[in-house]
């Protein structure tokens, strides 16, 4: 029978044809995961990378947990403190700074600077100032790189978390963890080397910030739940044992090398991943969401069980019950890394706070403070800080104008604000201790280091041993890279 005809078969045609073959298809494939086999070729070595994974040089990071706050926190209510703007607070600006800005809802005619009721106070020895809304992670300042200088060129919310991801606003672009899996393999046998965990209301980039776009989907980011299975349907349904589970996997692979030598389509061999991967999974993925082995202490330290405060308008952040789903997602974070997943992404949706600013900004820093300290104080009492880098972002900033959309009784909040930002960094090589860049005195615009959101993926790039004009892959006649045609590493922020 020729492969073609074998093609046409039904499964289970192909089953009764075959069945004395798949005990031997299984056999080989446990003598295989023992070494007792020689290596074959990938069932998608066609449309393998063109080259081996690996570093371009020495890496300090292993792996990357890059907590995206989605909305864009306010940065002079967090950690770029405005004297200036307090004093000039209801103050109108010159119509020359307004005349070509574009602003998301703002009425230029009668925007108002805003001042921030918070609280600034130095940490650490680096003596970092930081909001009093932030004492969890003041006392991580000396780990801490905080840069006071970040720009981008998107002013709404899903250009800019496209941008901030991919680096590029437009669809089908890779993210920087589908990158880092295509540049560097996958550490993990039984887990995929870029998970994703989610909180709140849900981003407004969605599926797309974990997207591989052109590259082969088995780089993709996988969605993981932090309760019940941690990818639906991956239990197996009642009456379905591991063994004839394994027997019908075997089968389809069997079906998708054969459809894969005809078609030579590389999505072929990323589903025959996929499927290999999923199996793994069902004996490694419920041993990490279970934290029955975590130390009370360590619970206690993330705030997994902490009393969560009742807020009028919390719905925005994604209502009640945040407050453990973000310590978990933390935590859960820890132990990805420590089973040598790549590339972790925590999103948190919402801190778009357009209106009622100081009530939820307070609720959401209160949410995210310990946890996020906590995290980096378990990596490097663990010994993983080191090779484990931790990014806390978002798309963009905000403005030192209070918002006066129309239909607002009273200024509460503040727009969107992409010309300047904070972001900071910690671990994996980070320069640790310092803040980086310099914003005019009122947080309008960066007057030193300016850092683009290119300059950051070349940096992360750079961490992980990855030269970021190297790292490319041909598409559509052209070679595409994360940076683009942009971006330079920023080697103050490196050790």
């Amino acid at each position: 029978m020729s492969p073609e005809d074998i093609v046409k078969l039904t499964r289970r045609d192909f089953l009764a044809t075959n069945a004395s073959g798949l005990g031997a298809l299984a056999l080989a494939s446990l003598f295989k995961a023992d070494g007792l086999l020689a290596a074959e070729p990938a069932a998608g070595a066609g449309a393998a990378p063109p080259f081996t994974p690996a570093p371009h040089f020495a890496p300090k990071a292993k792996n990357c947990i890059f907590i995206f706050m989605e909305g864009a926190p306010s940065q002079m209510d967090l950690f770029d403190p405005k004297p200036k703007l307090n004093e000039m607070n209801g103050q109108k600006l010159p119509d020359s700074m307004l005349e070509k800005v574009r602003f998301a809802f703002i009425q230029k005619e009668g925007a108002r600077l805003m001042g921030s009721p918070r609280t600034f106070t130095r940490h650490g020895q680096c003596g970092m100032e930081l909001s009093d809304l932030l004492p969890h992670l003041g006392t991580c300042a000396d780990d801490i790189a905080l840069i006071r200088s970040m720009h981008t060129d998107q002013f709404n919310h899903h250009p800019g978390q496209l941008m901030m991801q991919c680096g590029s606003s437009m669809f089908d672009r890779p993210t920087m963890g589908s990158w880092l899996n295509y540049g560097l393999g996958s550490e993990s046998k039984n887990l995929p080397g870029y998970v994703v965990l989610t909180a709140g209301r849900g981003t407004s980039g969605g599926a797309s910030l974990w997207s591989s776009g052109f590259l082969p989907s088995d780089y993709a980011g996988v969605l993981f739940r932090n309760k019940g299975d941690p990818v639906l349907n991956l239990s197996n349904p009642p009456g379905i044992t591991e063994r004839m589970q394994h027997y019908g996997l075997d089968a389809i692979t069997d079906l998708n090398k054969l459809r894969h030598q005809k078609v030579r389509d590389p999505e072929i061999a990323s589903r025959i991943s996929a499927y290999e991967l999923a199996f793994r999974m069902q004996t490694a993925a419920p041993e990490l969401t279970d934290l029955a082995g975590e130390s009370a202490a360590t619970m206690d330290a993330y705030g997994i069980d902490r009393v969560e405060p009742e807020i009028k308008g919390a719905n925005r952040g994604g209502g009640p019950g945040q407050f453990k789903t973000f310590a978990t997602n933390c935590l859960l974070a820890r132990r990805l890394v420590e089973r040598g997943v790549r590339f972790v992404n925590i999103f948190h949706a919402s801190w778009d706070h357009h209106s009622n600013l100081e009530a939820e900004l307070g609720f959401n820093s209160r949410m995210a403070d310990q946890p996020i300290a906590a995290l980096i104080k378990d990596l490097k009492q663990r010994g993983l800080l080191d090779e484990t880098l931790v990014v806390w972002g978002s798309e963009f900033g905000r403005t030192p104008l209070g918002e006066n959309r129309v239909g607002y009784q009273a200024v509460t909040g503040r727009d969107h604000h992409p010309f300047a930002f904070s972001l900071w960094m910690a671990g994996g090589g980070v320069k640790g201790g310092q803040v980086i860049g310099e914003t005019d005195d009122i947080g309008w615009n960066i007057v030193r280091d300016p850092i683009h959101v290119n300059d950051l993926h070349a940096t992360i790039l750079h961490l992980f041993g990855l030269d970021h004009t190297r790292l490319t892959y041909r598409f559509q006649g052209r070679d595409f890279r994360l940076t683009d045609v942009a971006g330079k590493v920023v080697n103050k922020l490196l050790v």
